[in-house]
């Protein structure tokens, strides 16, 4: 359904950022477009950090919307975080998936292929989830993304820079997001890092 990637060397100064998707692909993303989004499988971006001896990974979709609405967590919906640590771009050694499921009225999430070996990690969204150093949550977070979208639009029509960094379109949206904190020594082999995501569809749309 979507795809976006990044590439960047942690310990040095060598940070690139290839793609963000919002509602990519368009015919099936993009409320502008199609009647029926598929807002789940929206892939909006993908975030990914050092912090002390750990690597942080934030996966955002379903957004934006108003903050007023709640989190997305469809079952038919199978995320993937892609992690190449050999110098391959497009041959991930690391693969974390995760997907939601119900039991009753409680939403869990089940997340698979973390690079401890200790199977699936599976437990509540909305709360912060621990084993073997790494920390993971699945839930409501405000877009972290800052972007000037009139001031594009503006551009785009007009062929003037419009673009203002007091105005953000994005402010006050919320995503649903799975944040990982992975120690840095389970993914770094010494190579440039890349990360990329994916979404794909099972069954039907909610």
């Amino acid at each position: 359904m979507g795809v976006i990637s990044v590439a960047t060397a942690f310990w040095a100064t060598d940070w690139r950022v290839r793609a963000a998707d919002h509602f990519d692909p368009p015919t099936r993303t993009d409320p502008t477009v199609t009647a029926t989004p598929d807002k789940a499988a929206d892939i909006a971006d993908i975030y990914v950090f050092p912090s002390g001896s750990n690597v942080v990974i934030a996966l955002t979709f379903a957004g934006p919307q108003p903050a007023n609405m709640p989190a997305t967590y469809d079952p038919d919906v199978l995320y993937t975080i892609n992690i190449s640590n050999a110098n391959a771009p497009t041959d991930a050694e690391i693969q974390i998936t995760f997907k939601f499921g119900k039991d009753g009225q409680n939403v869990g999430v089940e997340i698979d292929g973390l690079p401890d070996g200790g199977g699936p990690l599976i437990g509540p969204v909305e709360q912060i989830l621990s084993r073997n150093g790494i920390l993971a949550r699945a839930g409501l977070y405000d877009d972290p993304f800052f972007f000037d979208l009139q001031g594009f639009k503006e551009s785009k029509s007009t062929g003037n820079l419009s673009i203002r960094n007091d105005r953000n379109f994005f402010n006050g949206q919320n995503d649903t997001a799975m944040v990982l904190q992975i120690p840095a020594a389970m993914i770094d082999k010494g190579s440039t890092l890349n990360f990329w995501a994916t979404t794909a569809r099972f069954g039907g749309q909610l």
